[in-house]
Protein backbone atom coordinates (compact mmCIF):
# COMPACT_ATOMS: atom_id res chain seq x y z
CA UNK A 1 0.00 0.00 0.00
CA UNK A 2 3.34 2.11 0.18
CA UNK A 3 3.55 4.82 -2.25
CA UNK A 4 6.15 6.76 -4.14
CA UNK A 5 4.70 10.05 -4.29
CA UNK A 6 2.05 11.02 -2.01
CA UNK A 7 -1.43 10.11 -3.08
CA UNK A 8 -4.24 12.37 -2.77
CA UNK A 9 -7.77 11.30 -2.69
CA UNK A 10 -10.76 13.30 -3.65
CA UNK A 11 -12.41 14.05 -0.15
CA UNK A 12 -16.35 14.84 0.07
CA UNK A 13 -16.31 17.52 1.91
CA UNK A 14 -16.55 20.87 -0.64
CA UNK A 15 -14.42 23.57 1.11
CA UNK A 16 -15.66 25.88 -1.93
CA UNK A 17 -18.84 24.93 -2.01
CA UNK A 18 -19.02 25.97 1.60
CA UNK A 19 -17.31 29.17 1.32
CA UNK A 20 -19.50 30.71 -1.13
CA UNK A 21 -22.21 30.49 1.72
CA UNK A 22 -20.73 31.79 4.33
CA UNK A 23 -17.65 31.44 6.88
CA UNK A 24 -17.24 28.09 8.31
CA UNK A 25 -15.12 26.42 11.04
CA UNK A 26 -13.53 23.21 10.12
CA UNK A 27 -13.34 20.62 12.98
CA UNK A 28 -11.56 17.10 13.26
CA UNK A 29 -9.16 14.89 14.41
CA UNK A 30 -5.40 15.84 13.71
CA UNK A 31 -4.18 14.29 10.27
CA UNK A 32 -7.51 13.91 9.04
CA UNK A 33 -6.41 15.57 6.02
CA UNK A 34 -7.66 19.64 6.74
CA UNK A 35 -4.27 20.87 5.74
CA UNK A 36 -4.03 18.96 2.14
CA UNK A 37 -7.31 19.70 1.67
CA UNK A 38 -6.82 23.23 2.25
CA UNK A 39 -3.96 23.26 0.25
CA UNK A 40 -5.56 21.17 -3.02
CA UNK A 41 -9.01 22.94 -3.23
CA UNK A 42 -8.33 26.82 -1.50
CA UNK A 43 -4.32 27.29 -3.23
CA UNK A 44 -5.52 31.07 -4.02
CA UNK A 45 -6.98 32.18 -0.01
CA UNK A 46 -4.61 33.37 2.62
CA UNK A 47 -3.41 30.23 5.31
CA UNK A 48 -2.01 31.36 8.92
CA UNK A 49 -1.20 28.19 10.00
CA UNK A 50 -0.94 29.12 14.51
CA UNK A 51 1.13 25.79 14.49
CA UNK A 52 4.18 27.72 13.02
CA UNK A 53 5.94 29.24 16.09
CA UNK A 54 6.26 32.73 14.45
CA UNK A 55 2.78 33.12 12.93
CA UNK A 56 1.25 32.00 16.54
CA UNK A 57 3.69 34.78 18.45
CA UNK A 58 3.09 37.30 16.23
CA UNK A 59 -0.83 37.03 16.45
CA UNK A 60 -1.12 35.99 20.13
CA UNK A 61 0.67 38.89 21.19
CA UNK A 62 -1.23 41.66 18.63
CA UNK A 63 -4.54 39.96 17.23
CA UNK A 64 -4.94 43.06 15.65
CA UNK A 65 -2.44 42.63 13.23
CA UNK A 66 -4.84 40.34 11.28
CA UNK A 67 -7.13 43.18 10.52
CA UNK A 68 -4.16 44.99 9.18
CA UNK A 69 -3.09 42.37 7.09
CA UNK A 70 -6.46 41.24 5.20
CA UNK A 71 -7.60 43.59 2.17
CA UNK A 72 -10.47 43.60 0.10
CA UNK A 73 -8.78 41.43 -2.59
CA UNK A 74 -8.64 38.51 0.17
CA UNK A 75 -11.75 36.68 -1.03
CA UNK A 76 -10.99 33.90 1.41
CA UNK A 77 -9.04 33.71 4.42
CA UNK A 78 -7.82 30.53 6.30
CA UNK A 79 -6.79 30.11 9.79
CA UNK A 80 -5.75 26.65 10.94
CA UNK A 81 -5.54 25.64 14.36
CA UNK A 82 -7.86 28.23 15.65
CA UNK A 83 -7.85 27.39 19.03
CA UNK A 84 -4.80 28.23 19.85
CA UNK A 85 -5.69 32.04 20.16
CA UNK A 86 -9.12 31.34 21.06
CA UNK A 87 -9.36 35.65 21.62
CA UNK A 88 -8.41 35.87 17.57
CA UNK A 89 -11.92 35.59 16.67
CA UNK A 90 -13.09 38.93 17.72
CA UNK A 91 -11.02 40.68 14.86
CA UNK A 92 -12.43 37.85 12.45
CA UNK A 93 -15.74 38.60 13.57
CA UNK A 94 -14.95 42.49 12.88
CA UNK A 95 -13.55 41.68 9.07
CA UNK A 96 -16.86 39.50 8.82
CA UNK A 97 -18.89 42.30 9.46
CA UNK A 98 -17.14 44.92 7.62
CA UNK A 99 -15.55 43.83 5.02
CA UNK A 100 -17.50 40.43 4.28
CA UNK A 101 -14.14 38.57 4.64
CA UNK A 102 -14.93 34.58 3.95
CA UNK A 103 -12.81 32.58 6.19
CA UNK A 104 -12.33 28.74 6.86
CA UNK A 105 -11.06 28.17 10.69
CA UNK A 106 -9.85 25.30 11.14
CA UNK A 107 -9.02 23.31 14.35
CA UNK A 108 -8.69 19.86 16.06
CA UNK A 109 -10.40 20.76 19.54
CA UNK A 110 -13.17 23.18 20.11
CA UNK A 111 -12.90 22.89 23.71
CA UNK A 112 -10.85 25.27 24.73
CA UNK A 113 -12.74 27.86 22.28
CA UNK A 114 -15.73 26.80 24.52
CA UNK A 115 -14.17 26.65 27.62
CA UNK A 116 -12.28 30.20 27.09
CA UNK A 117 -16.44 31.26 26.03
CA UNK A 118 -15.45 33.38 23.29
CA UNK A 119 -16.92 34.75 20.76
CA UNK A 120 -17.84 32.29 18.51
CA UNK A 121 -19.12 34.73 15.39
CA UNK A 122 -22.79 34.50 16.76
CA UNK A 123 -24.13 32.37 13.94
CA UNK A 124 -21.75 33.74 11.09
CA UNK A 125 -19.86 30.91 10.82
CA UNK A 126 -21.27 27.27 10.48
CA UNK A 127 -19.86 24.25 11.34
CA UNK A 128 -18.08 21.26 9.37
CA UNK A 129 -16.21 18.09 10.11
CA UNK A 130 -13.42 15.94 8.53
CA UNK A 131 -12.98 12.27 9.37
CA UNK A 132 -10.38 10.14 8.18
CA UNK A 133 -11.38 8.32 4.86
CA UNK A 134 -14.59 6.70 4.17
CA UNK A 135 -15.16 4.11 1.74
CA UNK A 136 -17.16 6.75 -0.95
CA UNK A 137 -13.80 8.56 -1.37
CA UNK A 138 -11.09 5.63 -1.39
CA UNK A 139 -13.65 3.16 -3.91
CA UNK A 140 -11.71 1.26 -5.20
CA UNK A 141 -8.50 1.47 -2.71
CA UNK A 142 -10.66 1.04 -0.17
CA UNK A 143 -8.94 -2.64 1.50
CA UNK A 144 -11.05 -4.28 4.88
CA UNK A 145 -8.28 -5.78 6.17
CA UNK A 146 -6.04 -2.35 5.78
CA UNK A 147 -8.56 -0.22 7.27
CA UNK A 148 -9.14 -2.47 9.89
CA UNK A 149 -5.36 -2.88 10.69
CA UNK A 150 -4.27 0.63 9.83
CA UNK A 151 -7.35 2.62 10.64
CA UNK A 152 -8.45 5.09 8.03
CA UNK A 153 -6.28 8.01 8.69
CA UNK A 154 -4.83 9.74 5.09
CA UNK A 155 -1.15 9.52 6.29
CA UNK A 156 -1.31 6.33 7.98
CA UNK A 157 -3.52 4.08 5.63
CA UNK A 158 -1.15 4.88 2.77
CA UNK A 159 1.67 3.92 5.12
CA UNK A 160 4.47 1.56 4.63
CA UNK A 161 5.20 1.33 8.40
CA UNK A 162 1.73 1.05 10.05
CA UNK A 163 2.45 0.43 13.65
CA UNK A 164 5.32 3.58 13.60
CA UNK A 165 2.73 5.98 12.17
CA UNK A 166 0.27 5.25 14.50
CA UNK A 167 2.47 5.12 17.67
CA UNK A 168 3.67 8.69 16.16
CA UNK A 169 0.00 9.96 16.19
CA UNK A 170 -1.14 9.08 19.74
CA UNK A 171 2.41 10.20 21.39
CA UNK A 172 2.30 13.67 19.52
CA UNK A 173 -1.67 13.62 20.20
CA UNK A 174 -0.81 13.60 23.79
CA UNK A 175 2.02 16.10 23.40
CA UNK A 176 1.02 18.47 21.09
CA UNK A 177 -3.11 18.05 21.30
CA UNK A 178 -3.40 17.44 25.71
CA UNK A 179 0.20 18.80 26.82
CA UNK A 180 0.40 22.36 24.74
CA UNK A 181 -3.53 23.23 24.70
CA UNK A 182 -3.35 22.50 28.60
CA UNK A 183 -6.59 20.60 28.42
CA UNK A 184 -5.55 18.20 31.33
CA UNK A 185 -1.92 18.30 33.30
CA UNK A 186 -1.97 14.72 34.43
CA UNK A 187 -0.88 13.13 30.93
CA UNK A 188 0.78 9.37 32.75
CA UNK A 189 -3.02 9.37 34.01
CA UNK A 190 -4.20 10.28 30.59
CA UNK A 191 -2.41 7.84 29.02
CA UNK A 192 -3.26 4.87 31.14
CA UNK A 193 -6.93 6.24 30.59
CA UNK A 194 -6.56 6.14 26.75
CA UNK A 195 -5.73 2.47 27.13
CA UNK A 196 -8.59 1.58 29.09
CA UNK A 197 -11.14 3.33 26.88
CA UNK A 198 -9.87 1.99 23.99
CA UNK A 199 -10.78 -1.32 25.30
CA UNK A 200 -13.73 0.16 26.17
CA UNK A 201 -14.58 0.88 22.65
CA UNK A 202 -17.67 0.03 21.11
CA UNK A 203 -19.00 -0.99 24.48
CA UNK A 204 -21.44 0.92 27.19
CA UNK A 205 -18.94 2.02 29.67
CA UNK A 206 -18.82 1.69 33.64
CA UNK A 207 -17.22 4.84 34.84
CA UNK A 208 -16.25 2.92 38.07
CA UNK A 209 -14.67 0.22 36.46
CA UNK A 210 -12.72 2.81 34.51
CA UNK A 211 -11.60 4.79 36.74
CA UNK A 212 -10.03 1.57 39.09
CA UNK A 213 -8.29 0.34 35.76
CA UNK A 214 -6.82 3.99 35.34
CA UNK A 215 -6.00 4.75 38.83
CA UNK A 216 -8.21 8.05 38.92
CA UNK A 217 -11.18 9.43 40.04
CA UNK A 218 -14.94 8.87 38.85
CA UNK A 219 -15.21 12.65 38.35
CA UNK A 220 -11.64 12.80 36.82
CA UNK A 221 -13.09 9.98 34.33
CA UNK A 222 -16.15 11.90 33.15
CA UNK A 223 -13.71 14.65 32.28
CA UNK A 224 -11.66 12.94 30.51
CA UNK A 225 -14.20 11.06 28.43
CA UNK A 226 -15.05 15.48 27.28
CA UNK A 227 -11.89 15.46 26.38
CA UNK A 228 -11.67 12.66 23.93
CA UNK A 229 -15.26 13.70 22.44
CA UNK A 230 -14.36 17.49 22.29
CA UNK A 231 -11.41 16.92 20.56
CA UNK A 232 -13.00 14.45 18.04
CA UNK A 233 -11.53 11.04 19.06
CA UNK A 234 -14.30 9.74 20.36
CA UNK A 235 -18.25 9.79 19.35
CA UNK A 236 -21.00 9.18 21.62
CA UNK A 237 -23.72 7.05 20.59
CA UNK A 238 -27.06 7.30 22.48
CA UNK A 239 -29.80 4.50 23.34
CA UNK A 240 -32.94 4.19 21.54
CA UNK A 241 -35.56 4.58 24.39
CA UNK A 242 -38.66 3.81 22.75
CA UNK A 243 -40.23 0.34 23.36
CA UNK A 244 -43.68 -1.82 24.01
CA UNK A 245 -42.02 -5.13 25.74
CA UNK A 246 -38.80 -4.79 26.80
CA UNK A 247 -37.20 -2.01 28.61
CA UNK A 248 -34.77 -0.11 27.30
CA UNK A 249 -31.02 0.42 28.78
CA UNK A 250 -30.40 4.29 29.20
CA UNK A 251 -26.59 4.24 29.18
CA UNK A 252 -24.26 5.46 25.83
CA UNK A 253 -22.13 3.76 23.51
CA UNK A 254 -18.62 5.18 22.29
CA UNK A 255 -16.67 4.49 19.77
CA UNK A 256 -13.34 5.81 19.09
CA UNK A 257 -12.61 8.05 15.59
CA UNK A 258 -10.38 4.99 13.99
CA UNK A 259 -9.89 1.67 14.10
CA UNK A 260 -6.48 1.83 14.03
CA UNK A 261 -5.95 4.13 16.74
CA UNK A 262 -8.10 2.48 19.23
CA UNK A 263 -6.18 -1.08 17.78
CA UNK A 264 -2.89 0.79 18.53
CA UNK A 265 -4.07 1.77 22.19
CA UNK A 266 -5.43 -1.36 22.71
CA UNK A 267 -2.06 -2.90 22.02
CA UNK A 268 -3.36 -5.75 19.62
CA UNK A 269 -1.19 -6.78 16.13
CA UNK A 270 -3.54 -7.51 14.38
CA UNK A 271 -7.33 -8.73 14.64
CA UNK A 272 -8.26 -12.26 14.06
CA UNK A 273 -11.39 -13.18 11.97
CA UNK A 274 -13.88 -14.89 13.35
CA UNK A 275 -13.02 -13.27 16.98
CA UNK A 276 -15.22 -11.06 18.97
CA UNK A 277 -12.52 -8.55 19.10
CA UNK A 278 -12.86 -8.84 14.89
CA UNK A 279 -16.65 -8.44 14.72
CA UNK A 280 -15.99 -4.86 17.54
CA UNK A 281 -13.64 -3.17 14.60
CA UNK A 282 -16.23 -3.95 11.87
CA UNK A 283 -18.68 -2.71 13.99
CA UNK A 284 -16.23 0.42 14.65
CA UNK A 285 -15.49 1.03 11.02
CA UNK A 286 -18.99 0.58 10.25
CA UNK A 287 -20.49 2.64 12.42
CA UNK A 288 -18.15 5.14 11.58
CA UNK A 289 -19.40 5.37 8.18
CA UNK A 290 -22.33 6.53 9.56
CA UNK A 291 -21.22 9.33 11.73
CA UNK A 292 -19.49 10.80 8.78
CA UNK A 293 -22.02 10.21 6.33
CA UNK A 294 -24.45 12.01 8.85
CA UNK A 295 -22.12 15.34 8.88
CA UNK A 296 -21.39 15.05 5.31
CA UNK A 297 -24.52 14.38 3.50
CA UNK A 298 -27.68 13.94 5.63
CA UNK A 299 -28.03 14.69 9.20
CA UNK A 300 -29.25 12.03 10.97
CA UNK A 301 -30.39 10.64 14.77
CA UNK A 302 -28.13 7.92 15.24
CA UNK A 303 -28.87 5.13 18.26
CA UNK A 304 -28.23 2.03 19.27
CA UNK A 305 -30.73 -0.47 21.45
CA UNK A 306 -30.49 -2.50 24.16
CA UNK A 307 -33.10 -4.03 26.55
CA UNK A 308 -31.82 -4.95 30.03
CA UNK A 309 -31.67 -8.49 29.23
CA UNK A 310 -28.55 -7.43 27.16
CA UNK A 311 -30.67 -8.01 23.78
CA UNK A 312 -28.83 -5.40 21.76
CA UNK A 313 -29.29 -4.05 18.11
CA UNK A 314 -25.97 -2.28 16.84
CA UNK A 315 -27.63 0.64 15.15
CA UNK A 316 -31.50 2.72 14.51
CA UNK A 317 -31.10 5.30 12.19
CA UNK A 318 -34.17 8.52 12.52
CA UNK A 319 -36.23 5.44 14.09
CA UNK A 320 -37.10 3.89 10.41
CA UNK A 321 -34.26 1.56 10.46
CA UNK A 322 -33.11 -1.01 11.81
CA UNK A 323 -29.34 -2.60 11.70
CA UNK A 324 -27.21 -5.40 13.19
CA UNK A 325 -23.13 -5.60 12.05
CA UNK A 326 -21.85 -8.66 12.09
CA UNK A 327 -17.77 -9.37 11.47
CA UNK A 328 -18.81 -13.16 10.22
CA UNK A 329 -18.83 -14.71 6.43
CA UNK A 330 -22.16 -16.59 7.40
CA UNK A 331 -25.31 -15.85 9.12
CA UNK A 332 -27.36 -18.20 11.24
CA UNK A 333 -31.04 -17.55 13.05
CA UNK A 334 -29.06 -16.45 16.56
CA UNK A 335 -27.14 -13.23 14.56
CA UNK A 336 -30.85 -11.67 13.62
CA UNK A 337 -32.51 -12.73 16.86
CA UNK A 338 -32.21 -9.14 18.53
CA UNK A 339 -33.47 -7.87 14.81
CA UNK A 340 -36.84 -9.81 15.27
CA UNK A 341 -37.24 -8.58 19.16
CA UNK A 342 -36.39 -5.09 17.92
CA UNK A 343 -38.93 -5.32 15.42
CA UNK A 344 -41.56 -6.06 18.36
CA UNK A 345 -40.85 -2.85 19.79
CA UNK A 346 -41.43 0.07 17.06
CA UNK A 347 -42.12 -0.33 13.61
CA UNK A 348 -39.26 -0.06 11.12
CA UNK A 349 -39.38 0.53 7.68
CA UNK A 350 -36.39 -1.76 7.24
CA UNK A 351 -34.29 -4.62 9.01
CA UNK A 352 -30.64 -4.71 7.79
CA UNK A 353 -28.35 -7.23 8.91
CA UNK A 354 -24.59 -6.52 7.03
CA UNK A 355 -22.18 -8.66 7.10
CA UNK A 356 -19.70 -10.27 5.15
CA UNK A 357 -21.50 -12.85 3.21
CA UNK A 358 -20.77 -12.28 -0.67
CA UNK A 359 -24.55 -12.07 -1.48
CA UNK A 360 -27.59 -10.45 -0.49
CA UNK A 361 -30.58 -12.34 0.65
CA UNK A 362 -33.45 -11.86 2.97
CA UNK A 363 -34.77 -14.08 5.76
CA UNK A 364 -38.21 -13.62 6.74
CA UNK A 365 -38.26 -9.23 6.45
CA UNK A 366 -34.70 -9.15 7.54
CA UNK A 367 -32.17 -8.02 5.00
CA UNK A 368 -29.08 -9.83 5.09
CA UNK A 369 -26.66 -7.71 2.92
CA UNK A 370 -22.74 -7.49 2.35
CA UNK A 371 -21.37 -4.71 3.13
CA UNK A 372 -20.10 -3.72 0.49
CA UNK A 373 -23.22 -3.14 -1.44
CA UNK A 374 -24.30 -1.53 1.96
CA UNK A 375 -22.19 1.24 1.52
CA UNK A 376 -22.39 2.02 -1.94
CA UNK A 377 -26.46 2.04 -1.68
CA UNK A 378 -25.68 4.23 1.72
CA UNK A 379 -23.18 6.55 -0.12
CA UNK A 380 -25.48 6.67 -3.43
CA UNK A 381 -28.06 8.21 -1.10
CA UNK A 382 -30.79 5.35 -2.21
CA UNK A 383 -30.95 3.60 1.51
CA UNK A 384 -31.34 6.81 3.52
CA UNK A 385 -34.42 8.83 1.85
Amino acid sequence: MSSSKPVFIERIVDLDSLLKKRSYFLFGPRQTGKSSLIKRTLSSAKIYDLLDDKTFLEFNSRPGRLKEEITAKDKWVVIDEIQRIPHLLNEVHLLIEDMGTRFLLTGSSARKLRSKGVNLLGGRAREAHLYPFVTAELGPRFDLKRALYAGLIPSIYFSDDVKADLNAYISNYLTLEIAAEALTRNIPAFSRFLTVAALCNASIVNFTEVANDAQVKRTTVYEYFEILKDTYLMRELSPFLQGKKRKPIASSKYYFFDVGVARQLQGREIYTPQTAEYGVAFETFMINEFFAYSDYIQPLKLNFWRSTSKLEVDLIVDGRFAIEIKGKSHINSDDIKTLKAVSQEHSFDRLFCVCLEPRPRRVGGIEIIPYQEFLKMLWARKLIY
